[in-house]
């Protein structure tokens, strides 16, 4: 049974609006360990964590509807799939981020593996969440990098990222995430969150290489909406809280305001 008690996108556009930032963890299939998954879980909801996006860029033990259906067994929080491909879809989620790779000029990840994958969204019924996908430089080639065929934009060049962000909304899709890609070693830097933030309305998803409180408050204070931590977690159990409270501190301190 789905989870989510309102719309994603809704739910996504009125924390922005209530400028209430939101925490979501990114679980990749081949990286969970079933046996402790439901307390991680556990763990999770109780830390504040508000989505769990679940997918990844290459996947080789297809367990995706293991993980949504553990999430929603264990959970009230909404998974929402993060695929690599049309491959990774799972009608039993609550919501599909439709990721268009508006960075690169690959046109299977910009429109083809949509083509074969609108379809089976029909059928589905997922909520789709059309979003511009951006890959930015991090110091190191990416395994989103490498499989996606596509060069990051650069970190150091925010008009170029504000731009790109820009063309994709007014391509009329409704979310724009910031990836730095698993395992960076620079996180998405402040200088183009806020290039994108002043560039765009929509909701501001930021990933990759936030791997503690300082860059976690950094990227928010910046204008991300959504973090996303998933590799950091698995190398550092003690980041998940460290995140959480930094999300909680943010928006105690707008509703203080």
């Amino acid at each position: 049974m789905k989870t989510a008690n309102h719309k994603i996108a809704d739910l996504l556009s009125t924390r922005k609006q209530e400028k209430r930032k939101s925490f979501a963890v990114l679980l990749d299939p081949d990286k969970v360990n079933f046996s402790t998954f439901p307390k991680f879980l556990e763990y999770a909801a109780g830390q504040g964590v508000d989505f769990f996006f679940v997918g990844g860029s290459l996947i080789t033990n297809y367990a995706i509807d293991q993980l949504v259906a553990a999430i929603h067994e264990h959970t009230s929080i909404p998974a929402i799939l993060f695929p690599g491909s049309s491959l990774h879809i799972d009608p039993s989620a609550d919501a599909i981020l439709l990721l268009s790779l508006i960075s690169g000029r690959n046109a299977e990840l910009l429109i083809g593996q949509h083509v074969i994958a609108a379809p089976l969204l029909k059928r589905s019924g997922i909520e789709v969440l059309p979003t511009g996908y951006m890959l930015i430089e991090s110091g190191r080639l990416t395994t989103v990098s490498y499989i996606s065929n596509t060069i990051p934009l650069p970190r150091d060049k925010p008009g170029i990222a504000a731009c790109t962000a820009l063309a994709g909304e007014y391509l009329g899709l409704k979310n724009i995430f910031l990836d730095a890609g698993s395992g960076a070693q620079f996180p998405v830097s402040p200088e183009i969150i806020a290039a994108v933030r002043g560039s765009v309305d929509t909701p501001i998803i930021v990933g990759g290489g936030i791997d503690s409180y300082e860059k976690a408050e950094a990227a928010l204070t910046a204008g991300a909406d959504v973090i996303v931590v998933g590799n950091g977690i698995e190398q550092n159990p003690d980041l998940l809280p460290e995140v959480a409270a930094c999300v909680k501190a943010f928006n105690r301190k707008w509703e203080s305001v």
